[in-house]
């Protein structure tokens, strides 16, 4: 139960975050850096649960989707935005230390959850790979919109 409403609260959050970072052109990069992250952390998030390295014992449409809808469609591309906008001005050492603060939260939330909840439960999976795993994505994500970018003008 408590579980449901975890679930049913981060559901609301991301999708208020979402719309709330929209305000600000420019609007085309939040959008695509949103596509580009739900597209990798769904092939990664699809290769770790068929390895059986964690499983989420309670999601979103659990009954057709064995990976974490919420966590790799919405949450962590809305995250990935708000990084890239506070990183679009950036110089490389701030980017860095920006990914390692974003990659630390999202990983201390999910260690929070796999601890205390029935969301997620860690097989040969750890929270190294987490930290890992979030920030080669935010940087990659970061280093491909600069290229994006840079092509446009």
């Amino acid at each position: 139960m408590v579980e449901k409403i975890i679930l049913w609260s981060l559901l609301i959050i991301g999708i208020a975050l979402f719309f709330f970072s929209l305000r600000k052109p420019p609007i085309k990069d939040w959008i695509l850096i949103f596509l580009l992250t739900s597209f990798f952390s769904i092939f990664l998030g699809v290769l770790v649960v068929e390895e059986k390295m964690l499983e989420y014992p309670i999601s979103f449409l659990s009954k057709y989707f064995s990976s974490s809808l919420l966590y790799e469609y919405l949450l962590l591309p809305v995250v990935c935005i708000y990084f890239y906008q506070k990183t679009y001005y950036s110089r490389y050492p701030d980017i860095i230390l920006r990914c390692t603060l974003y990659t630390s939260a999202l990983t201390i939330i999910e260690v929070l959850l796999e601890r205390y909840t029935d969301l997620i439960e860690y097989h040969t999976w750890t929270w190294i790979h987490t930290f890992i795993s979030i920030f080669f994505l935010m940087m990659f994500n970061r280093i491909l919109m600069q290229l994006i970018n840079r092509q446009e003008r």
